[in-house]
């Protein structure tokens, strides 16, 4: 379970989402402790500024007479009660004997001589808790000198109280965010995780040898829904493949059994004696030998294929005259055209001389040859041309058969693959792969109704053949 994908998404989902909720919360805190203890230190220079300046005056009137003293005492009450700061005072006594409200430091608690502003943190006389504090020193008149400092305090636990209540809410928004993330990673983490469950128990039965299944779809256009179709091509392409290994063991089995049937039929009758007269036997024997060079290019066919699958094979490299080779090609089919009553043409607008392996592009063309004629018609026309044009040559081979409908112009260069399902279906498989060694192609352009013209491209240059 913990290693299932279903699992490790949204794990990972809210291990993010966690770690990205700690670091932030951590760099809020910061910030808000730096915020609040700014505001805190403003707030206690405000009112340690404005006190000392009441102070200075009732000071003024305090050395002379002693009734504003009482007042002063409840206002210094009421301002902490409000405010809730501590007020201090540091420095001479001028305050102690009248009853200000004012609470006593010692001399050297902070530094007030200078008339500097400061903020220090420290433990009031008799308390436990540290207090951060400002102190605003005090005087009567602009050129007198310091007589002591107001000091204005607060706990600093105050600030840890702000901070603990900033956690706590932060803590309340981090548990509904993973609330909300959890419940957001499990429904993306189904979505995703379900198609591919899916595909991978499509992908066991495949494994199985069972390759008739239903891939399933996905609507979405992201990489699943991608991998999705691919997968059903996948499926597709592999059950057309069992199909075509079927067919070929079939049309292979039929294709060497009749060879063999003739081939021993005619043995028996030369070994029993049936074909006493000369002619006879040289009938018997010449239809071994007919039927012994079928067995021969079809099993030639097969191991020109796996060879070239394999990549192991050898093109020879020698100039070839394609007029002459053309001609030579043109020659073989050329009683069967006269028997049939076929118009076949030959076109040779070039004569280019290159450098590839000359039995190879002689295997190709007669291949071609080969597909056109088998789907001509009698009485029908073929032709075979040769151009030269942009430092290329071609060869085009276009027949008056049938076509080739647009479902089967992808399937037509496959193995084993036949439009009427007799055959080998290895010629135009063969030539397409030689074409493609020779670093040429072959072109197709068919309609249905109007025959078919396939054309051989390869490079005038020289290339290197492939090992």
């Amino acid at each position: 379970m913990f290693r299932s994908l279903r699992f490790r998404l949204p794990a990972l989902f809210l291990a993010g989402a966690a770690l990205a909720g700690v670091v932030s919360t951590i760099i809020s805190i910061g910030l808000f402790q730096d915020y609040t203890e700014d505001r805190l230190r403003a707030e206690l220079r405000r009112e340690a500024r404005g006190l000392t300046i009441l102070y200075a005056e009732e000071a003024e009137r305090a050395i002379g007479a002693g009734g504003t003293a009482l007042r002063l005492s409840r206002a210094t009450r009421r301002f902490e009660q409000a405010s809730g700061s501590q007020i201090y005072y540091v420095g001479l006594r001028i305050f102690f004997s009248q009853g200000s409200g004012l609470r006593a430091l010692p001399e050297d608690t902070v530094q007030w001589k200078d008339g500097g502003i400061r903020t220090f943190e420290f433990t009031p006389p008799g308390a436990k808790r540290r207090f951060l504090a400002v102190s605003s020193p005090l005087r009567l008149g602009p050129r007198e000198a310091y007589l002591g400092a107001i000091v204005v305090a607060k706990p600093t636990a105050e600030l840890r109280d702000r901070w603990q209540t900033l956690i706590e809410r932060l803590l309340l928004a981090g548990l509904v965010g993973i609330a909300v993330a959890a419940a957001l990673a499990w429904y993306l983490s189904r979505r995703i995780t379900k198609p591919v469950e899916a595909l991978a128990e499509a992908a066991n039965k495949i494994a199985d040898g069972r390759y008739d299944i239903e891939v399933p779809r996905v609507s979405s256009r992201d990489e699943i829904g991608h991998l999705s179709a691919r997968f059903g091509e996948m499926a597709a392409r592999l059950q057309e493949a069992e199909e075509l290994e079927r067919n070929f063991l079939m049309t292979v089995s039929h294709e060497l059994r009749t060879p063999l049937t003739a081939i021993r039929g005619h043995v028996e009758a030369l070994r029993e004696g049936v074909a006493r007269d000369e002619a006879s036997r040289n009938e018997s024997l010449g239809v071994i030998a007919a039927e012994a060079a079928r067995l021969e290019r079809l099993v030639g066919d097969v191991l020109d294929l796996a060879k070239l699958d394999s990549r192991r094979f050898t093109l020879r490299r020698e100039e070839v005259d394609m007029g002459r080779l053309l001609e030579n090609a043109y020659s073989t089919f050329a009683e069967e055209a006269r028997r049939r009553r076929i118009d076949y043409r030959q076109v040779i607008e070039a004569r280019p001389v290159i450098v590839a392996d000359g039995d190879r592009v002689l295997q190709i063309i007669s291949n071609l040859l080969s597909n056109a004629f088998r789907w001509t018609p009698d009485g029908g026309r073929v032709e075979l041309a040769l151009g030269q044009e942009n430092g290329t040559i071609s060869v085009a081979v276009q027949d008056s058969g049938p076509g080739i409908p647009k479902d089967d112009v992808d399937r037509i260069f496959r193995p084993f693959w036949s439009r009427d399902g007799l055959g080998t279906g290895l010629g135009l498989a063969i030539a397409r792969e030689l074409a493609t060694a020779h670093g040429g192609h072959i072109l197709l352009e068919s309609e249905p109704g109007r025959g078919a013209r396939f054309q051989l491209v390869l490079p005038a240059m020289p290339v290197d053949g492939g090992s």
